[in-house]
């Protein structure tokens, strides 16, 4: 997972007798850092250079939670098609509780395919193109986020 950066590079320079040292600093405590003049009268050159590093770790927070939106979902669709395939009896509290949460998530898909009826045993193509469907959108929202927070001129991977 990405680290948080949140600091300032100062970079210092000079002609006289030091060489570029480089000092790291954290951002709310950088000041620009200029070279002594040199003792034996010569002219001295010194540059100062401040590079801010600022890394979000917002995609990073944000991507694992849709996918497990999405996952949660496709789990609980996965469940009622098994349901439905079985025969899961609606006697059974968990399985009326199952049909009744992925109602609403299935109803979309009714009718796109004909249910076979084989005895109790139900074989409910809705689910599994509701769960095809579902994933892709969860992929879009994941693409979209990654596209839209990556950095200006970084190219595509």
């Amino acid at each position: 997972m990405a680290t948080v950066l949140d600091q300032e590079i100062v970079h210092k320079e000079s002609t006289a007798e030091q060489t570029a040292t480089p000092v790291v600093t954290p951002a709310s405590t950088a000041t620009p850092v200029v070279a002594p003049a040199s003792s034996n009268g010569a002219s001295s050159v010194s540059r100062t250079s401040m590079t801010s590093v600022h890394d979000s770790n917002y995609t990073g927070r944000v991507v694992p939670v849709i996918w497990w939106i999405v996952g949660f979902v496709d789990i609980l669709l996965a469940i009622r098609f098994v349901l439905k395939l079985l025969g899961g009896s609606t006697v059974s509290g968990f399985v009326t509780f199952m049909y009744d949460i992925t109602q609403p998530l299935v109803a979309p898909f009714h009718g796109i395919f004909n249910t076979a009826v084989q005895g109790r045993s139900i074989l409910e193509p809705e689910s599994l193109v509701a769960i095809a469907i579902y994933s892709l959108i969860g992929w879009g929202i994941v693409s979209l986020i990654r596209m839209m927070t990556r950095a200006r001129g970084a190219e595509a991977a």
